[in-house]
């Protein structure tokens, strides 16, 4: 009876101890977490923000959850955050690639929308902070009861958006312009103007190491080492190439060239493989 009782014990205490030391329930979020992504015309925006409800309360009003005139925090839990990935302009005002936190002054007739570089999501901790830039948001009647907060970009062309804050019967809107043009100018200008000493390089790398024409490989690597400056990188490459192909004394030229740069910019790594492939093809 002991040993019977002793068992029960002993299975207890196992299904005791394989049970989370702090377990949790997980129940919905009063204002659940949302994330919005965009892309306005090359350039990738992201809103990641919390959705309060309206539960039959009085949301902008003198007197309202969100009282005119008092800084909010444009959502609930953390402070709102938007990314840019290129720079933008935000009404007039232009604000560099990243990250920022967004806090708002909610008044009848427009908001004041402020972007903060975004530091985290203590959103009281830029209330006392210059923001990057402030916009005036307009705001108008939505014509039908939005329940939970919500972000929205809309009104995309090709250079512009509106980035539009809309709760129970209340939208702002604050404008947003992209450089497209500036964007596809530059890609044009590169495009055209051929492939950089980069594409040369990893050209002629893949051809290299894939025992492929080594005469076109040299050709390449050479285009990628003909300017000024060449990486030691490049040249340590042209080397090998003409190793390759049994043109030991050109070789040596460009190893102990690749190892002069490589000595400039204090990479030990490719002096000493250098000298090791010099000492090698000088016999």
């Amino acid at each position: 009876m002991k040993k019977l009782v002793l068992n029960y014990f002993v299975l207890f205490f196992l299904a005791l101890m394989s049970q989370p030391l702090s377990a949790q329930i997980s129940t919905p979020a009063p204002s659940p977490g949302s994330k919005l992504m965009q892309t306005v015309g090359l350039t990738d925006v992201t809103v990641e923000y919390s959705r309060p409800a309206v539960k039959e309360r009085n949301i902008f009003a003198a007197d309202g959850l969100v009282p005119f005139g008092e800084i909010w925090r444009t959502g609930a839990n953390s402070a709102t955050k938007i990314t840019f990935s290129d720079d933008v302009k935000v009404g007039e005002k232009d604000l560099k690639a990243g990250a920022y936190a967004i806090l708002s002054k909610p008044n009848a007739a427009s908001w004041e929308v402020m972007f903060f570089p975004y530091e985290g999501g203590n959103w009281g901790s830029y209330v006392e902070k210059e923001p990057a830039a402030t916009v005036e948001a307009k705001t108008m009647k939505t014509g039908h009861k939005i329940e939970n907060f919500t972000i929205m970009i809309d009104g995309i062309t090709t250079d512009a958006a509106n980035l539009i804050f809309a709760w129970d019967n209340t939208a702002a809107s604050v404008p947003l312009s992209v450089m497209v043009d500036k964007q596809v100018m530059a890609n044009i200008e590169r495009v055209l103007a051929g492939p950089s000493t980069n594409d040369y390089f990893a050209a002629a790398s893949y051809y290299h190491q894939t025992g492929k024409d080594l005469n076109k490989a040299l050709e390449w690597v050479q285009k990628a080492t003909a300017g000024e400056n060449p990486a030691f990188w490049q040249v340590r490459l042209e080397a090998l190439i003409l190793a390759d192909l049994n043109r030991k004394k050109e070789a040596i030229a460009a190893a102990k060239k690749s190892m002069e740069l490589a000595e400039k910019a204090g990479n030990a790594d490719y002096v000493r493989m250098n000298k090791k492939s010099i000492d090698e093809w000088s016999k």
